[in-house]
């Protein structure tokens, strides 16, 4: 008989105590999960920034709008029943859910929602930007939030659209929190903080029980969650770093689910487990520095779009970690651009570069990270590219090297990936297609500066009149042509978009895992 190891029996002994026994199998009302979780910093979510702590904020807070798991590509109310917007007056009311009670039995109020955006906003740590760029400040955030009755009233300042704000809204650091619980555990002024990153105060379908850093957590369901009681009592979130420690556990019947497999794991898979595969938001792509003389040619831009060899390395060992894609917006979400024009095409490259009379061979350093698969990547890429006389001279290095580096526009070519930091468009558009002000004192993360290419003027106008647009299908498609204009016309390669594969018992049924770590969702599993 199938025992589990020590530490997941004591959770399991605690959770099932009474039970006649310990079976070969997880119990049915409990999900046990083998996940690497050191990531985690902070489980507040006024300071959560890593992937793991983002899965446990979604699961255990509510926003006044989010993505949820019926459908994590629709913004869905969520504490807030409904919402008008004035955008003459940068205003947007929303009017509470009633009934809603967080896990201590308090009641949700528009005052606790108050309290937290203007937490974030005083506490100032790693995600309170997200919030700020509406123009909130520790002075002004009072009034910029308001209550009003069943009401909360947000205002907000700036050139851009109430969609935009909503999405704002939406994103991790505007979870709401029990006011009357965290002020009871507040020391020495921190509203809460410390206590906040051992224990949890929300109104999600579950609830913290243990938190132990780089161990173990344990959640319990909230059988009171205002969208239903969570189809499993319990899901403990066991830290597992070794992938082939996971792959055994798996295999043994002693988890319910494995979240770091490699592919050859993930190939090696028996009858008793499956393999589910999510799309995510992180795009990858191959960049051109354009403060290098020799790179400022476009030809050479168009050129290495026809030099990627997207399927052969899609097909062979990129094969369920990315799919082709060649935007900056992931797929899966409005405003996405999902035609793949560019193909494999070597004499097309070599045409291109030709009428432009380029001279070849060139040479030129790539930089890419020292880790799989991005070692890989650039390998193919240099095989491929030497066929039209560009050589790559791949240069590996840390993560930390490899982006110190870009940020201070010192390479040649890039080999990189980059994700949103909250579920709108412009979140990218900023990033891939704006850059007003190219000068070496002007710093910004983001690609087109780090990359020293000076935006077309029009190319940043229509960044910043997408980000402005009312009307939601409108603003949709501008960023559609936005990601047209960057697709065909900039020295940044867009190349794939990031693909996740979990692996779990053939049993286990309704996970949900979005683009983004914040939309990790275990409240429809069943087993």
């Amino acid at each position: 008989m199938k025992l589990f190891n020590a530490a997941l029996l004591s959770v399991a002994l605690t959770i099932t105590a009474g039970a006649p026994g310990v079976f070969a199998a997880t119990p049915d009302n409990m999900l046990v999960v083998a996940q690497n979780i050191d990531d985690i910093v902070a489980i507040d979510p006024a300071q959560a920034y890593e992937f793991s702590s983002g899965e446990f904020v979604t699961n255990v807070y509510d926003r006044l709008v989010q993505y949820d798991a019926e459908d994590t590509t629709v913004l869905a109310p969520a504490l807030a029943s409904s919402w008008s917007v004035d955008d003459a007056n940068k205003t947007i009311t929303f009017t509470m859910r009633e009934g809603v009670t967080f896990h201590s039995g308090n009641p949700v109020r528009p005052q606790d929602v108050a309290f937290s955006f203007k937490r974030v906003v005083d506490l100032n740590l790693t995600p309170a930007f997200i919030l700020t760029q509406l123009g909130w400040t520790k002075e002004n955030v009072a009034d910029m939030v308001k209550v009003d009755g069943n009401n909360v009233i947000v205002k907000y300042e700036g050139d851009f659209s109430s969609a935009f704000v909503l999405n704002v809204l939406a994103a991790r650091p505007a979870s709401v929190v029990d006011e009357l619980t965290v002020m009871a555990n507040q020391v020495d002024g921190d509203m809460g903080n410390a206590w906040l990153n051992g224990n949890s105060a929300g109104s999600g379908a579950f609830k913290l029980r243990t938190y132990r850093p780089a161990e173990i957590l344990t959640l319990d369901a909230n059988p009171d969650y205002f969208k239903g009681a969570p189809k499993v009592k319990s899901v403990i979130i066991r830290h597992v770093a070794e992938s082939a420690t996971q792959l055994l556990l798996l295999q043994s019947g002693d988890v319910d689910m494995a979240k770091n497999l490699t592919p050859d794991q993930i190939a090696g898979m028996g009858e008793s487990e499956k393999v589910v595969t999510f799309p995510q938001a992180a795009v990858h792509f191959l960049s051109f520095n354009q403060k290098i003389d020799s790179l400022t040619n476009p030809a050479i831009w168009e050129a290495a779009r026809y030099l990627v060899n997207y399927n052969g390395m899609a097909d062979t060992f990129l094969k369920g970690q990315m799919e082709v894609h060649q935007a900056f917006w992931p797929k899966g979400f409005p405003g996405s651009l999902d035609e793949t024009p560019y193909n494999y095409d070597v004499e097309k490259a070599k045409a291109i570069l030709a009428d432009a009379n380029i001279a070849t061979p060139i040479t030129v350093e790539l930089d890419v990270i020292n880790a799989a698969p991005f070692v890989d990547m650039a390998q193919a890429l240099q095989a491929s590219f030497a066929q039209a006389g560009i050589n790559l001279e791949v240069l590996p290095g840390t993560g930390s090297q490899v982006i110190t580096k870009y940020r201070e526009r010192t390479h040649q070519a890039m080999l990189l990936y980059w994700g949103p930091d909250f579920m709108d468009p412009h979140s990218n558009a900023y990033a891939f297609a704006y850059n007003s002000d190219n000068s070496d004192e002007n710093y910004q993360a983001t690609t087109t500066w780090r990359n020293g290419w000076a935006v077309p003027d029009e190319l940043n106008k229509g960044t910043k009149a997408a980000l402005a647009e009312p009307d939601l299908e409108k603003r949709n498609q501008m960023y559609i042509e936005l990601q047209k204009e960057v697709q065909a016309k900039s020295p940044i390669v867009i190349m794939f978009q990031a693909t996740y594969e979990v692996a779990m018992r053939a049993n286990v049924e309704g996970y949900v895992n979005g683009a983004t770590s914040d939309f990790v969702f275990y409240r429809l599993v069943t087993k």
